[in-house]
């Protein structure tokens, strides 16, 4: 994506006949609702195109990186137009789709254009004055012939101190420095400062080589006969030569997992010369090697997919709604093949991290080259090239996370949005608030594209629009190649422990059915949807419990990081043996989080390796690949995790899964917390038995006659949808009504409170009861600042929701201005749950 654009002239009084003014609108990446326009310099005129990135001088000295959002003729009647400093772009970063999604989202979830491109673009797509960057630390001199200007902005960086591009600007007395920092950032010379701190390295495999001539049948005749006393490393070699393909080398693990034999039976191999093993860099992409993906759609899937193409005659969006283990992934895959023989792209994406790491294994193998992965564990540099790879076409398959859907796909002809149900799709904090499959959606409309949603347990809103013909629909019931669906059991704790027949937090049904499952050479997965050891410490004489210093919250403690924890903002304080409010010692440990399971399997079961995913364990980009890696070649023998472990995971040899509390999951105070517990348990639960031998789920609850039991236990999705919709009709919430919420903020509690009461009283004004509140949340207060909540029910019928979002806009806009109420936050999220 180098480019080499000269400067442009600024000297238009002198022109000529010739003379005419260009203007640009541009896109800051900050807080503001507007455009901003430039005009645009003479020597710039003839390559200016919407969706270039430009450099621009904003106030008096900040300079920028803009996106042009339109060109166009008309100077702006309230102000003097500045001349944008320079083009940082030939081509186009942000391809016009891309702009009429940003628009889009801008308008849907009332947030700014400049939230949106601040979230699309990489860091250092949207450089700033403020923007500070280190020369690379393994920086060489003859790399690349340099300019002038180059030499000079590398004299003044080095690999320690962190330069901002202010002073590099100022040293060099240039207008803006950004063309030069770009030029030597695509030849890897510089680095930004946040690239640094995150530490990047790059993921290595370990690979097996022969010491032999793999030619000489005689010699490995009797490399065998030594080894005959030695069984073990027999099979390892046999498996070697069986698996090798010519004179390439293959990964340790897979060679392991082909043997049927311990790494120490490899160890002695190297020894005595025979093998040698040594590690490689792979790729950006984390792809390890992986079988061969060859398959044939069975009878059900090939008829789905017929199905599919059908509905797609008359619907745009069509829901797969599969049975966990039904094989979605193979019918993905037969459309995208259909969309890459049509010279288009397709988007591919999933809610989670951990998915595209088991999945870009199998598509690689596919697809090669073909397929990029973008997520947010990637470094600003790789998020970079791969921004490039998407624009120049070498990638016609993006695997991504919600942040995949601004990369520049302008040539778009299939959407597919996986497990589409799971709540990680929508965006909380910052904004934009925006929910990923809502978003691809209308991408897939104005691309000409078709979408389609999987998952075995659809979000309300998307079973009814199915039910209402808004969207197609497709049902595939039978598991692949008619595997059988686990066998779902439930477990009464009040029983238990009225009979003492608990082991710690483990049903007598639970660990019976570990011991046999493990013994019999199985594996399996705990969920426990609370991360940390103990959520609560609590002193037994007088109840003092430790808080957050920031939030109403109570601390979790950790028992790795010997820390108490907020969950919320990250404070955090050594783990303390006296009460700070009576000064006894005796203090107890309340509830339990994977730490503590993890911890007590060890002591249950240490013959056996467990391991532990929630988001403490995985903070590393290469994280979840170990962990992933470890359950496939059965190096890990017990998982236990949070949620993240309930969506999309395929391991072969997972024959029972544990859900240790659902209790918790269904006191959650949400509208949808019943809709979300069945989703998280069936999902986990569809983890079980995916192949031959039928799984077990124990689910442990004090409450066996929930009626979401009675549903789960029969597979009965349906079933539980119509149970439970009325409600949804009778209270007035989604998929029948539209949600807006209002959070307001400040680090005062009686402001914000004051200004809540009056900014619904006007809303009251205006909408009528479709206002609701405010009030508090559950807590209170995070990071030093005090929230009031507002809650505005919209009607979907008859209901002009543009006009009503402005209205809200407006309104907040006029408190935003109050001086009153300075300091106050106000965030607006549309549909918030």
């Amino acid at each position: 994506m180098a480019s080499q654009l000269q400067f442009g002239s600024f000297d238009d009084e002198n022109n000529g006949d010739n003379y005419r003014a260009v203007y640009v609108d541009v896109i800051l990446p900050i807080a503001t609702g507007q455009l901003y326009t430039y005009r645009v310099p003479t020597g710039y005129i003839d390559s200016v195109k919407d969706g270039q990135r430009v450099a621009v001088q904003f106030g008096k000295k900040k300079i920028y990186t803009a996106i042009i959002a339109n060109v166009h003729d008309t100077p702006p009647k309230d102000y003097t137009a500045k001349f944008l400093l320079e083009i940082l772009d030939e081509i186009p970063l942000v391809g016009p789709k891309q702009l009429e999604l940003w628009h889009w989202m801008a308008e849907y979830y009332c947030c700014t254009l400049g939230d949106i491109m601040d979230a699309a673009l990489p860091a250092f797509m949207k450089m700033k004055s403020e923007t500070t960057i280190l020369l690379h630390p393994e920086y060489k001199t003859n790399a690349y012939p340099l300019s002038d200007k180059e030499t000079e902005v590398i004299e003044n960086l080095n690999t320690t101190k962190p330069v901002s591009i202010e002073f590099l600007t100022e040293a060099l007395k240039l207008k803006t420095v950004m063309p030069i920092v770009k030029s030597l950032y695509e030849k890897g010379l510089i680095l930004l400062n946040e690239e640094l701190t995150e530490g990047y390295k790059k993921q290595k495999e370990i690979i097996v080589q022969h010491q032999f001539d793999i030619n000489d049948k005689e010699y490995i005749k009797q490399l065998f006969e030594k080894l005959e006393s030695a069984p073990r490393q027999s099979d390892i070699l046999m498996a070697y030569i069986q698996s090798l393909k010519g004179n390439k080398a293959i990964l340790r693990k897979n060679l392991l997992k082909a043997a049927g034999s311990p790494s120490s039976a490899l160890q002695s191999l190297v020894e005595k010369g025979i093998l040698s093993i040594y590690e490689s860099e792979t790729d950006r992409l984390l792809v390890a090697e992986s079988d061969n993906l060859e398959y044939e759609l069975t009878i059900d899937q090939q008829a789905a997919l017929d199905d599919i193409y059908e509905q797609y005659k008359t619907k745009n969006t069509v829901l797969l709604h599969g049975v966990s283990g039904s094989g979605k992934t193979h019918i993905y895959m037969d459309l995208m093949d259909d969309a890459l023989q049509q010279g288009k792209q397709a988007l591919y994406l999933v809610p989670e991290i951990s998915l595209t790491t088991q999945l870009i294994k199998r598509l690689r193998t596919r697809y090669g080259n073909d397929i990029g992965i973008y997520h947010s564990k990637f470094n600003p540099s790789e998020r970079v090239e791969i921004w490039n790879k998407v624009i120049d076409g070498t990638y016609k398959i993006v695997l991504g996370v919600r942040s995949a859907l601004f990369l520049p796909l302008n040539n778009l002809g299939l959407v597919i949005i996986d497990e589409e149900h799971e709540h990680t799709f929508k965006q909380f904090e910052p904004a934009p608030r925006y929910h990923a499959r809502d978003s691809a959606i209308y991408l897939a409309e104005i691309s000409g594209c078709k979408t389609l949603l999987g998952s075995a347990t659809p979000a309300f809103e998307t079973f009814f629009n199915a039910k209402r013909n808004k969207y197609g629909y497709v049902k595939l019931n039978s598991r692949y190649y008619s595997i059988q669906p686990p066998e779902i059991i439930t477990v009464d704790l009040r029983e238990e422990l009225k009979k003492k027949m608990m082991k710690s937090h483990f049903s007598s049904v639970l660990f019976h059915e570990m011991k046999q499952t493990l013994k019999a050479g199985g594996q399996v997965i705990l969920f426990q949807n609370r991360r940390g050891y103990a959520p609560l410490l609590e002193c037994t004489t007088c109840g003092w419990i430790p808080m957050c210093q920031n939030c109403d919250i109570s601390l979790t403690y950790h028992q790795a990081a010997k820390n108490m924890v907020c969950h919320y903002c990250g404070y955090h304080e050594p783990l303390i043996n006296k009460c700070k409010a009576c000064g006894n010692h005796s203090l107890k440990m309340l509830g339990f989080g994977t730490e503590k399971i993890e911890d007590e399997l060890k002591l249950f079961f240490p013959e056996y390796t467990t391991l532990r995913m929630d988001q403490d364990s995985t903070r590393s980009k290469t994280s979840y690949s170990k962990i992933i890696n470890a359950i496939e070649d059965n190096e890990a023998q017990i998982l236990i995790g949070t949620q993240m472990i309930t969506k999309g995971l395929d391991f072969e040899n997972v024959r029972l899964v544990g859900i240790l509390n659902a209790d918790l999951m269904l006191r959650y105070p949400d509208f949808r917390a019943l809709e979300h517990s069945y989703q998280l348990m069936a999902q986990v639960a569809g983890r079980s038995g995916r192949r031959e031998i039928k799984g077990k789920v124990i689910i442990q609850t004090y409450n066996v006659q929930h009626p979401i039991f009675h549903f789960l236990l029969n597979h009965d999705y349906d079933g539980f949808y119509d149970h439970e919709i009325q409600e949804r009709l009778d209270y007035k919430y989604p998929p029948f009504y539209k949600l807006i919420k209002i959070v307001l903020k400040d680090e005062s509690q009686d402001k914000v409170k004051d200004v809540a009461i009056k900014l619904a009283d006007d809303l009251r004004e205006i909408f009528g009861p479709r206002v609701l509140g405010p009030e508090a949340p559950s807590i209170a207060r995070i990071r030093n600042r005090y929230l009031m909540n507002i809650l505005i029910k919209f009607e979907r019928q008859n209901m002009n929701m543009p006009e009503a979002k402005n209205m809200i806009f407006r309104e907040i806009t006029r408190y935003r201005l109050e001086k009153e109420w300075k300091g106050v936050r106000f965030i607006i999220d549309v549909d918030p749950y």
